[in-house]
């Protein structure tokens, strides 16, 4: 697959750490960044690269020319005049059918053939890699769509299917953090379609392309856990620096095994309000979201897994539970921490509640102490479960973790909480 690199920008925000060269060309760890993203293209042999260049572009091409000293082969297309974050696809010349869109100011390490795959399973017109990130409040925040179970005792179903975007600008409550990382899959058709509806030559992908043509049902989300971080500030900068030297930029590519803290949720993460039915009683333990966030820099993915019988005694639907769940997310997100992903259990044995779904009242896999949660997550994450831990406030918790041969169980609660367990086991 080609992949065209957007590295015309003049990185104003970062002009303190250089502003004599393209943001792209600034130096980290010994390279530019742009060195580190071929090196991550050609480990995936992606090595046909477009770089679109324009502010002292001329920079790039004298340190790369035409990529044979790096194992690539790169041309260039130069903008004479700003052409915004998408404008140069309409001016390359022969673009195949899909192509792989980057930002130059970007570390990463991907496993891209898991998302190329993702894509081309879908046939979609634009597939962006989605995750959640530590300011989702000033980032694009993506929805998409969600069916109802489509078996007995079953849970919803997540299509991957963009059917809602939402600017930092505009109105928001409660959120799932699922931020668009900029890296994308891009369809020619797509820009086809896009076209019939933009009369200037400076195009934003975001705002003239992608987020018009979410009602068409074409775009979709791929989330993952792996490290994707711009360097548009000089913070950012210098935390990335940093996530290299330690080497959790390399280890949070999925074709790594991952470690893990698997969270319970309610007396663990949030204050215990009982069976938790009304959004306005979901509250953050103090000082749980600072552990959550030593937890997200440490390199260990943050996964909760929840027991939630009150799906089956009918006292809560889905969709309200999706809510509180955003809720939480949206409170984390607010002080900088984050969850890579949450698991549920709907089911619950026991009868004679009033309004109860029989057909959640099974003997499942996946209630606590059973580990089908943590089955799940390891699966979809590469986790390797004998180097994770399992952190929760019940002794099901406790028997969950020991039951996965989970590396420990610790035990929380109100003389023992998260905070202290990270100061304890967890050290970036």
């Amino acid at each position: 697959m080609k992949t065209i690199i957007m590295a015309g920008g003049k990185g104003t925000r970062i002009a303190s750490i250089a502003n004599d060269i393209p943001k792209p060309m600034i130096h980290i760890c010994g390279k530019p960044i742009l060195e580190h993203q071929i090196e991550c293209l050609k480990k995936n042999n992606l090595t046909d690269i477009t770089i679109c260049i324009g502010h002292l572009g001329h920079f790039i091409k004298d340190y790369f020319g035409n990529g044979s000293l790096f194992g690539v082969n790169i041309s260039y297309f130069e903008e004479t005049e700003p052409l915004g974050t998408a404008g140069c696809l309409y001016k390359i010349d022969n673009l195949p059918e899909d192509f792989l869109l980057l930002c130059g100011d970007t570390i990463f390490d991907i496993d891209f053939e898991r998302f190329i795959n993702f894509h081309k399973e879908r046939n979609a017109d634009a597939t962006l890699i989605s995750h959640p990130n530590s300011h989702p409040y000033d980032s694009s925040i993506i929805v998409t769509e969600i069916l109802p179970p489509q078996m007995k005792g079953g849970l919803p179903i997540d299509t991957h299917k963009v059917i809602k975007w939402m600017n930092k600008e505009d109105p928001r409550l409660w959120y799932k953090n699922r931020v668009n990382a900029g890296i994308e899959i891009i369809s020619s058709r797509l820009l086809k379609k896009a076209k019939k509806h933009i009369n200037k030559d400076k195009v934003d992908l975001d705002r003239d392309i992608l987020k018009p043509h979410v009602i068409d049902g074409g775009i979709y989300a791929y989330d993952t856990p792996e490290y994707i971080k711009d360097m548009g500030t000089p913070d950012r900068y210098y935390s990335v620096e940093q996530d290299i030297q330690l080497g959790l930029v390399k280890q949070r590519n999925l074709c790594h095994k991952q470690k893990a803290v698997f969270l319970d949720r309610d007396g663990t993460i949030n204050k215990d309000a009982g069976f938790l039915t009304d959004i306005n009683n979901m509250e953050l333990i103090d000082g749980t979201a600072q552990a959550i966030k030593k937890i997200n820099d440490s390199g260990y993915l943050t996964i909760v897994i929840t027991n939630q019988p009150v799906i089956a005694r009918g006292e809560i639907t889905f969709e309200q539970l999706q809510e509180i769940n955003n809720k939480l997310e949206t409170l984390l997100g607010k002080e900088g921490a984050y969850i890579d992903a949450l698991y549920i259990c709907p089911h619950h044995t026991d009868k004679g509640f009033a309004g109860e779904r029989p057909e959640y009242k099974i003997d499942c896999r996946c209630r606590k102490p059973k580990i089908g949660m943590i089955e799940d997550a390891c699966r979809d994450f590469n986790i390797d479960v004998s180097q994770s831990y399992m952190v929760g406030d019940s002794q099901r918790d406790i028997e969950c973790g020991q039951n996965a041969k989970c590396k420990k169980s610790i035990l929380v609660s109100d003389s023992y909480k998260i905070q202290d367990f990270v100061q304890e086991y967890i050290k970036k």
